[in-house]
């Protein structure tokens, strides 16, 4: 028999089990070409590739591929996975803490906290049960719902910010930060050019912000994910599409939000002259700032820091621990040494915004 304890031993499984295309993850999930999948139930969580069912614990690209022939995701999460796929998909909703019996399979979908509609999904199949994270936070955040602690036997938890350096601050003095660096360009005449994902990172700046100081433009991508949010009835600040029809003289009294993808392109010439700031766990680390040639860092991120990562996990009561989507190999190796846990790696295909 073969028994998965590293990342290189996960890799190559497959070849020691009767060249099945499916590696173990000691029961219930196992690990395909595609991602994490069910036998018992025949479905896949946030395959990386089309399958024939997925459930969807958000709707960022790198757990919801397009293309499947059946999704399931949350009732809050259909606007944004319905906006990122295909028309025509075929979705079915759960509300949170809903059940659903997939094959014999108890499936639940429980409130992630990272983005609007995020969820952590909860399986119950012959007296165990398993929960798979997706990403998720445990911090306030007004256009989503608050994470919730599920119990379990197994635990699949990303660990993005699995070191003891990632510590985040209280999200009201990050937004306090925001609006005085805004406030100072204006003095300066400079306009302040905020970047965030898209989808999720970006509708909770806007939400976060005082929208009393000045008026609030953004960039396409996020406008049209503020759209979704507003029509799933989240209370945004109004804002205005960055276009040549609704381009202004001075620049300077707005804030611009936009993805960090824009950074450098000629979309960003006619804000000089500009002051940049990057919102993510990723300012931590002061030299990230430098290497994206960032006028300001703001420490908010969508995932758990170091002290909730552990103590959501204290919290589950979990007997195993799969680890994901981040410092695996060090992160496991702190649980089982310094914890006493049984916590293993398991790597996935996973986005780094933050």
């Amino acid at each position: 028999m073969c028994y998965r304890d590293t990342a290189s031993q996960i890799s190559h499984l497959s070849l020691c089990l009767f060249h099945h295309r499916y590696s173990p993850v000691d029961g219930l999930l196992t690990v395909s070409d595609d991602g994490l999948y069910c036998p018992a139930g025949d479905f896949h969580i946030d395959p990386h590739r089309p399958v024939q069912r997925a459930v969807v614990t958000h709707a960022h690209g790198d757990h919801a591929a397009r293309g499947s022939e059946h999704y399931l995701t949350s009732a809050e999460g259909e606007g944004v996975l319905r906006h990122r796929m295909l028309d025509g998909a075929s979705i079915q909703t759960l509300s949170y803490g809903e059940t659903l019996d997939i094959n014999g399979v108890t499936v639940s979908l429980h409130p992630a906290g990272h983005i609007r509609g995020s969820a952590q999904v909860r399986l119950e199949h012959g007296g165990e049960v398993w929960v798979v994270t997706g990403d998720y936070k445990v911090a306030a955040d007004r256009t989503c719902t608050p994470f919730e602690l599920v119990e379990c036997d197994v635990f699949i938890t990303e660990c993005t910010f699995g070191l003891p350096i990632y510590r985040w601050p209280d999200p009201a003095d990050v937004f306090e930060k925001i609006n005085r660096w805004w406030k100072k360009n204006q003095e300066e005449g400079k306009t302040s050019v905020l970047f965030g994902y898209s989808l999720g990172k970006a509708q909770r700046l806007i939400a976060g912000v005082d929208p009393s100081i000045g008026p609030i433009y953004c960039h396409g991508a996020v406008q049209k994910m503020n759209a979704v949010y507003r029509e799933d009835g989240v209370d945004l600040p109004p804002t205005t599409y960055v276009s040549d029809e609704n381009a202004l003289d001075d620049w300077s009294e707005a804030l611009v939000v936009a993805p960090s993808s824009a950074g450098g392109s000629r979309w960003m010439q006619r804000f000089d002259p500009v002051s940049t700031g990057f919102a993510s766990g990723w300012m931590r680390i002061r030299g990230n700032k430098r290497r994206r040639s960032l006028d300001r860092g703001f420490v908010l991120s969508d995932h758990l820091d170091w002290p909730n990562l552990n103590a959501v996990i204290d919290g589950t009561g979990a007997e195993t621990i799969y680890v994901t989507h981040g410092n695996n190999d060090s992160f496991a190796r702190w649980l089982n040494e310094e914890k006493g846990l049984d916590a293993r790696e398991l790597p996935l295909r996973s986005q780094y915004d933050g």
